[in-house]
């Protein structure tokens, strides 16, 4: 027996659009699209504005790969960052976060994602080759690998590092270990083991 429909199709496709972003499935979806039509002109409208400027204005950045509403981005244009200094990132996640943290006042590199034989990520996929550009053709002492440490990560990172050895560049990764805060009996054992591997003097 065929299922009444109980919306429109406007709302439906608002909520299979909704649906399709990370974090929200098919029931959130709908809590979130009947959420913004009760609050039409205080989150709908808005939103909707909002949107149509986002796709007008924001655009990838042609030097770091970055989102921006300029190119070159705000970062990329900024003269009162390291320019010595090249931060590599598999996302633009991963900047914001660093950039959140203000740990470190750098540029920035986005790969775009990281290399995944079984996906069919190989290195042409990646902004790796304009990585290597820019490291051979700025004033680049450093580059830090910023790469989330897994599998995939790992094998990005060796590869960037093999990429960038004909050149005079110092090549540097995230520390690997105990997080601040962190209590031991709650950690996995591959986190314990390189914190052990990679211990300091105290």
């Amino acid at each position: 027996m065929a299922q009444n429909k109980v919306v429109g199709p406007e709302i439906e496709r608002l909520i299979q659009l909704l649906a399709k972003l990370p974090g929200l499935g098919p029931r959130s979806a709908r809590r979130a699209a009947l959420h913004l039509i009760k609050k039409k002109d205080q989150l709908l409208v808005p939103l909707a504005e909002a949107m149509g400027v986002a796709v007008d204005k924001i655009g990838i950045c042609s030097v770091c790969g970055t989102v921006d509403t300029s190119d070159p981005c705000a970062i990329c244009s900024d003269p009162r960052r390291d320019q010595s200094v090249l931060v590599v990132v598999e996302d633009v996640a991963d900047l914001w976060a660093l950039e959140r943290a203000a740990a470190i006042n750098a540029r920035y590199h986005v790969l775009g994602g990281n290399l995944s034989p079984l996906d069919g990520v190989g290195p042409e996929d990646l902004n790796i080759a304009s990585l290597i550009e820019r490291c051979g053709s700025e004033a680049i002492e450093e580059v830090i690998l910023a790469i989330n440490a897994t599998v995939e990560g790992q094998t990005t990172a060796h590869y960037v590092t093999d990429q960038l050895s004909h050149l005079d560049v110092k090549v540097t990764r995230l520390a690997h270990g105990v997080p601040v805060g962190g209590e031991l009996d709650y950690l996995d054992e591959g986190t314990l083991a390189q914190a052990l591997k990679a211990r300091t003097q105290f």
